[in-house]
């Protein structure tokens, strides 16, 4: 299986503008830029479509091996905090609140923990991980 998706940049790197369409057309021209990745401006920035990645990846592979422990989510909500210092992401620290009735903490701490490490996004990234989780 192969996705994509296509940049496409105008300008110089400080008053230029992009555009990012995914295969699944869910994001379609969506604007991104200078003010957008380095101050507020409006639109999306790679670090955070990095941080929705690492965070929907992450919740999958988790619900998937609370399925294998035998249990099964209510709900896993997951946020993602990307740190982008010098020109490098230098980690990602996942922040998770579930609602899985039966399991003990133990259980799903170890299941995050496990989710953490093989969640095929936290093996693309060559970075710092760690996360912080509580069941609700």
């Amino acid at each position: 299986m192969k996705r994509n998706a296509t940049a496409v940049w105008k300008g110089s790197v400080k008053e230029g503008k992009g555009t990012l369409t995914t295969q699944s057309t869910t994001l379609n021209n969506t604007q991104y830029s200078f003010n957008s990745r380095f101050e507020d401006g409006v639109g999306t920035n790679p670090e955070e479509l990095v941080a929705a990645a690492h965070s929907g990846c992450f919740s999958m592979q988790l619900s998937a091996f609370i399925g294998e422990a035998g249990f099964v989510a209510d709900s896993i909500q997951t946020k993602c905090d990307i740190d982008f210092q010098n020109g490098s992401i230098v980690s990602s620290h996942l922040t998770v609140e579930a609602k899985i009735p039966g399991i003990t903490n133990e259980t799903f701490q170890e299941l995050v923990t496990k989710a953490e490490k093989n969640c095929p996004i936290s093996k693309l990234l060559n970075t710092a991980i760690s996360s912080s989780a509580m069941l609700v």
